[in-house]
């Protein structure tokens, strides 16, 4: 699995965001924030391995199975899908707004010993199981040796 980049700016970006939320927030000026809306609504992910497959677990909480999508195109696996803010303007008033909501992607290499035409995928609870079974030429096998 290839490893996400790190990308200052965007971490500037975020600082600059929160720091400017902050003083609308606390000099009374802005009323009551928007809810976040960026691209990159952070998604972790847990990966396991054993002798038969690779698990991908991918915490989505909130998110509901039909807005997320998983695809596998050029050797990559693809998780994307979208976080909707839902309040009714009418009855709900907005005190506080943390949660981060809008789209979001993570993209993995896939290693070539991965048959990505059996990738199985589960949705329950909030968390995204992906299951990706090894081919059978690259499972190890026990060889019996002759004596004699």
């Amino acid at each position: 699995m290839a490893i996400q980049r790190w990308d200052p700016l965007r971490e500037f970006e975020r600082l600059h965001d929160e720091m400017d939320r902050l003083f609308r927030t606390s000099t009374g000026r802005g009323g009551v924030p928007a809810p976040v809306s960026d691209t990159n609504v952070p998604v972790a992910v847990d990966i396991l391995e054993n002798v038969e497959e690779i698990v991908v677990k991918a915490e989505l909480p909130g998110v509901k199975g039909e807005n997320v999508s998983v695809k596998v195109e050029d050797n990559v696996l693809s998780i994307t899908g979208e976080r909707k803010f839902e309040h009714d303007e009418r009855k709900d008033t907005c005190l506080r707004v943390e949660r981060c909501y809008g789209t979001f992607s993570r993209s993995f290499s896939l290693p070539p010993y991965v048959d990505a035409g059996k990738i199985l995928a589960d949705y329950k609870d909030g968390v995204l199981t992906l299951h990706l079974p090894k081919r059978a030429e690259t499972k190890p096998r026990q060889i019996q040796v002759k004596i004699g």
